[in-house]
């Protein structure tokens, strides 16, 4: 008899469950793009971007990652973002130690956000900084 090595229709079935689930996904998902148009994503401003860049690196530091050692410029932010970053950290850890890591992280979005948009992506400070250039 004609039996298939261990393994085989396992790999198989992954094969066909993974196609399966591409095609039910992009077919028939509410909510999933179904055209280069609707899965273009929104633009950025800078602020966005300050507070993303910013409010991940001060979460990290918060955790103690491994990575949070970087540089502010390895961590691809302006002297002003830096700032912010150091402002979010120390208040951050503050709450940390008076109400735990989750109000911490709260804290420092809050704090994060305010001050990105305060200083309008707060990238005047550098001239390694460049905006993103337009999708074309």
């Amino acid at each position: 008899m004609g039996t298939q090595p261990p393994g085989t229709a396992r790999y198989g079935a992954a094969a066909l469950l993974a196609a399966l689930a591409l095609g039910a996904g992009s077919a028939c998902a509410p909510g999933v793009p179904k055209s280069p148009q609707e899965a273009a994503p929104s633009p950025s401003t800078p602020a966005r971007i300050c507070t993303t860049l910013v409010s991940y690196w001060a979460r990290e530091a918060l955790k103690g990652s491994y990575w949070a050692g970087l540089d502010w410029e390895q961590k691809g932010m302006s002297n002003a973002q830096y700032a912010i970053h150091e402002e979010a950290v120390a208040a951050g850890r503050a709450e940390e130690r008076t109400a735990g890591q989750g109000k911490a992280f709260e804290l420092v979005d809050r704090l994060v956000a305010q001050r990105c948009a305060e200083q309008d992506g707060a990238t005047w400070s550098s001239e390694n900084w460049r905006p993103p250039s337009p999708a074309g």
